[in-house]
């Protein structure tokens, strides 16, 4: 090789734009190889089926991107410190870049694969790539981190947000990208979700003009509403880091400068954005939070092992309309909206009194957004073991909520179709319709759609008392 090799390790950064660990390789004057790994190593928490699904085919587009600018891609399996040796023995690489993960497991690795490589001679940076700010940097006055979420936006919202980085120029001449195995742990159900989404920087970019010029305006009170299109959709790209926390920050920054009567929206949506920050603050300063409950207290909660209700949940047949069209949304999309991830949450949580764990696990799964930071974050928040001012007794009705929020029933009526012939003042609640209105819609509970597998009331004392004896 005619000059030494810098090898940058991609991981949940897959963009060329406001990428600080690529930025950094091509301003080092060397030869630049990208790396992305499916690691096998035990205390990396592996994607779920869904976000496999999304990652194959945004490797594929981030493949094109860096080969149209000299930068080949290789996407390698196994354990991270042994395949960066790997790439170090065949591409005689000499410094490696990275931009930092904050899971206690992902932060161990680096650390280790880091002294590692130093000790041994080789230039090691890792950079900020996937936060506002990092969690070390964001403390209360006492010098401690925040475990309540307005104080911390509202610190956050006056800190400095460095400007996103352009995109490196063109290095070296073209080369044609290889293809990404499109069929690494691929699940066959998933195949549904094509054609839903805009996969790749680009589409993350084009969701977020989108989003900004058409939908911005109606997102404090239409992100409620789940039969409305007013949020972003950008969960997953940013998941994937196809876009940056700071590209979508600073854009919505410079809209608001730009539309002046959009302020009080956009507002609305930075803290939206705070709260991944937020996330990832716990993520980074707790235990894991995917599985050790941030209040103390509720480790000693006692679960119900209803297997039968815990299939009910899944997949969409609980006999609670709100509750069923939000799971198969999840299941037909790999996407849910976000009030309706609160109410299939509660329900699993209060009403059926099953481990929050087992249903973030379901949504890590099924999930193209699954966040090691913000999936674990918010099932907390619903169950009530969060450190945010989420009390226990906030239990959610998927009735009232889906009366309020789905008045006129499109949601429901759009998920669940065999209610689709019922009148609006009972398609929320069935199970109390009259039997006139259900046989004039061609439903017989039991048969047709199920009969609730709880009662919401009696259910949710049943919580109360169970948390109140902690």
């Amino acid at each position: 090789m005619d000059r030494p090799t810098c090898l940058v390790w991609l991981r949940n950064d897959l963009r060329l734009a406001d990428n600080p660990a690529l930025a950094a390789a091509c301003d080092s004057g060397m030869r630049v190889v990208a790396l992305f790994i499916h690691e096998t190593d035990e205390d990396v928490r592996q994607p779920g089926a869904a976000a496999r699904w999304w990652l194959n085919q945004s490797l594929e587009h981030l493949s094109e991107a860096l080969g149209a600018i000299g930068i080949p891609l290789v996407v390698r399996e196994g354990k991270a410190g042994t395949v960066i040796d790997q790439m170090i023995s065949e591409e005689g690489v000499q410094a490696i870049h990275w931009n930092r993960r904050y899971a206690p497991g992902e932060r161990a690795l680096d650390s280790a694969i880091k002294d590692d490589l130093q000790q041994r001679g080789f230039a090691v940076a890792s950079h900020m790539g996937n936060v506002l700010a990092e969690p070390w940097t964001v403390a209360t006055g006492q010098g401690k981190p925040y475990s309540v979420f307005t104080p911390f936006r509202k610190n956050l919202r006056q800190m400095h947000i460095d400007q996103p980085l352009p995109a490196p120029d063109k290095l070296a001449s073209p080369i044609k990208s290889k293809k990404v195995d499109g069929d690494y742990q691929r699940p066959f159900w998933a195949k549904k979700f094509d054609g839903i989404w805009v996969i790749g920087e680009a589409g993350a970019h084009k969701a977020l003009e989108t989003f900004l010029d058409s939908l911005l305006d109606d997102y404090p009170q239409g992100r409620d509403f789940p039969a409305e299109e007013a949020t972003s959709r950008l969960s997953p790209h940013l998941r994937h880091g196809e876009i940056s926390p700071r590209q979508v920050w600073h854009a919505t920054l410079a809209h608001m400068h730009a539309e002046r009567g959009s302020h009080e929206a956009g507002e609305k949506f930075l803290s939206e954005i705070s709260w991944r920050d937020f996330n990832y603050h716990q993520l980074y300063h707790r235990e894991d939070i995917a599985n050790v409950p941030m209040q103390e207290k509720y480790a000693g909660m006692k679960w119900e092992h209803d297997q039968q209700g815990l299939v009910a949940w899944q997949e969409g047949r609980t006999g609670i309309p709100m509750v069923d069209a939000g799971m198969r949304e999840l299941w037909a999309t790999g996407f849910m909206q976000n009030r309706v991830r609160m109410l299939t949450a509660s329900f699993l949580v209060k009403n059926l009194l099953i481990d929050w764990r087992i249903g973030e696990r379901w949504f890590w799964d099924c999930l193209c957004d699954g966040d090691v930071a913000n999936n674990p974050a918010n099932w907390q928040w619903v169950a009530g073991s969060g450190l945010d001012a989420a009390p226990y007794f906030r239990i959610f009705n998927p009735v009232t909520q889906g009366t309020r929020f789905d008045k006129g029933g499109d949601y429901v009526r759009r998920w669940v179709p065999e209610l689709a012939k019922l009148p609006d003042k009972h398609i929320q609640d069935p199970a109390n319709a009259p039997k006139d209105v259900l046989k004039k819609a061609g439903i017989e509970l039991g048969k047709d759609y199920p009969l609730p597998i709880a009662d919401l009331k009696q259910s949710r004392e049943r919580a109360l008392e169970r948390q109140g004896s902690l």
